[in-house]
């Protein structure tokens, strides 16, 4: 697959060779839904477990009498109701990590990137470089590329300190390094844009 490189101002700079096992896979919607949903049960946080009954470690000797003490029965210190004892109906902790097997990760990813590519929703750069690390420069040149709604920046190891710095206060632009990409904030933005470094990153982390 080939397609137009231009720079950030949107002129051209000539054309790529897109890998077609990496951006010209055939995007299946319960692949991307398993990856995505694997991803944000990953994010999920449990909560602090608090020890119940069962987990207090104090003694289960009768402390008390039965009867004749004036106070209610009990049969060990471990009840709520004591200091020390255990937490009534407290947090448990719960499994948010479920497991997906790598190559349908992988292939996820594939997947992404190739809808992207499908719908022209894809744009390659040159690179991220400006002459001016500014907020204003730096809209002024992305103007010309028409990212619509918002953006997915895709570097390649590592980022363009410059245009990362001047792209910070840019609401609807966000940026990643290659070993960064991922199916959700690839298929959560409407246009994806990666420089020349990106697709060979991408080629060869798959290729590899």
């Amino acid at each position: 697959m080939k397609v137009k490189v231009q720079k950030l101002d949107g002129k051209a700079a000539g054309d790529i060779e897109l890998n077609d096992a990496v951006f010209g896979v055939e995007p299946r919607a319960d692949i991307l839904h398993r990856v995505v949903t694997w991803q944000l049960e990953n994010r999920r946080g449990t909560a602090r477990p608090t020890r119940e009954r069962s987990d207090v470690a104090r003694t289960g000797k009768k402390w008390g009498r039965q009867k004749g003490g004036g106070t209610a029965r009990h049969g060990d210190r471990r009840a709520p109701i004591f200091i020390g004892g255990g937490k009534a109906h407290g947090p448990r902790v719960r499994d948010f990590n479920p497991s997906l097997n790598k190559k349908v990760r992988t292939l996820g990813l594939r997947m992404a990137l190739s809808s992207k590519a499908r719908e022209g929703n894809l744009i390659v750069v040159e690179n991220l470089d400006v002459a001016e690390a500014k907020t204003k420069a730096v809209r002024e040149q992305l103007a010309g590329l028409g990212l619509g709604r918002n953006a997915l920046v895709i570097d390649g190891e590592a980022l363009s300190v410059g245009f990362a710095r001047a792209s910070a206060n840019l609401g609807q632009i966000d940026l990643l390094p290659a070993v960064g990409a991922n199916v959700y904030d690839i298929l959560n933005h409407e246009t994806l844009v990666l420089t020349r470094a990106a697709v060979e990153q991408l080629e060869s982390r798959f290729n590899g």
